[in-house]
């Protein structure tokens, strides 16, 4: 009889990307497996799983609202909500099994599940666990973890460290000719070239400080691929237009040859940015965002940086600091070798396999 599992989570790419690769992994490992996607209504799961080509069901679920206490005046009736909903799709779904990779969807799902006896897992990308996943941990049959360290929140008994699953793309971005990345954005050979991110939504500070420093950046003889994100996108493109040794715009849909391009990255420090630069190996100047949840984009950094395998610059002083921060690092070949090297170190390729073989092996046994 096929085995059926729900995965719940979602909110950002972060989520979303490591939640689809392990569900392909699942799929790969056992065809017959059957998979449902539980995410928040509004959210970005409920328009990627589908065109990933699974099903998926909406729960009228928000988070905490930190910059106005008004509008979570609802929150609790939501979460209400939620749990009847989830209740609805478990009676009709019955699965064997849930998984949680994090975002409003997560909580009730596993919460359920954990009441009925279903056995739970839970993938924690970050180095700094959520608090929700901190309570759901107790109950949960493993926990998939990107690092060391994590037994400071979770069981020591608990925990299988995994690294983050990365999109399959990106494993195969050693074997795109530099230059072919090159002529994919219309830019260079023979010059260093930056390649910055701020995930979909856009970093502001790193845009800023680019904004204000791309001709001090082409003045020492770098080019720029700068992804912009959606806030503002018609702004900084403004400001770039007609400059050479520049691409801008506001996604880059291929990423592999965005790395491939890159001598140097700058960029945010959500988990999936992390465990993909880690696997290409680039030398990389992170700016985490300081608003986000336990201010876990810092502690992902810190822990590559205090394995000399990354430069951080705090999101304050990023205007000050990105532009020659990056120059310097460009002018300094001994550098990045340096940190191209101990990165590389960090990167795990075949992590969605891992998971998913640990998940049908628990569920194959209970």
């Amino acid at each position: 009889m096929a085995k059926k599992i729900i995965i719940a989570g979602g909110g950002t790419g972060g989520h979303i990307f490591p939640a689809l690769a392990i569900a392909n992994a699942l799929k790969q490992l056992d065809p017959g497996v059957e998979l449902l996607f539980v995410g928040a209504r509004g959210r970005m799961e409920m328009e990627k799983v589908p065109q990933a080509g699974y099903p998926i069901k909406g729960l009228d679920i928000a988070g905490f609202n930190r910059s106005s206490l008004l509008k979570n005046i609802a929150l609790p009736f939501k979460l209400i909500r939620s749990f009847f909903q989830v209740r609805r799709i478990f009676n009709d779904f019955a699965p064997d099994a849930a998984i949680g990779v994090g975002g409003y969807s997560s909580f009730p799902v596993l919460r359920l599940a954990q009441a009925r006896g279903i056995p739970t897992f839970i993938h924690e990308s970050n180095s700094f666990a959520g608090r929700a996943n901190q309570m759901l941990g107790r109950k949960a049959a493993a926990i998939f973890v990107a690092g060391e360290g994590m037994q400071q929140f979770f069981p020591a008994e608990k925990l299988v460290l995994t690294g983050n699953p990365v999109r399959p793309g990106i494993v195969k971005t050693a074997g795109i000719p530099k230059g072919e990345a090159l002529r994919f954005f219309g830019l260079q050979e023979g010059k260093p070239t930056v390649l910055a991110v701020g995930g979909s939504l856009g970093a502001r500070s790193i845009n800023e400080a680019l904004a204000a420093g791309f001709q001090e950046l082409a003045d020492a003889g770098l080019q720029l691929i700068w992804q912009t994100g959606k806030t503002d996108a018609a702004r900084w493109k403004q400001k770039a237009d007609g400059s050479r040794g520049l691409w801008v715009g506001d996604f880059i849909t291929q990423m592999e040859q965005a790395y491939a391009a890159a001598d140097i990255v700058v960029s945010r420090a959500g988990a999936m940015a992390v465990a993909e630069l880690c696997v290409v190996g680039r030398p990389v100047l992170f700016v985490p965002y300081p608003h986000a949840a336990e201010d876990h984009q810092t502690a992902n950094a810190r822990a590559l940086v205090e394995q000399d395998a990354a430069l951080m610059v705090p999101d304050a002083e990023a205007g000050a600091r990105i532009v020659p921060e990056l120059i310097a690092l460009a002018k300094s070949p001994a550098k990045q070798e340096q940190l191209t090297r101990n990165i590389k170190k960090l990167g795990v390729t075949n992590a969605d396999e891992t998971i998913a073989q640990a998940i049908l092996n628990r569920i194959a046994n209970s």
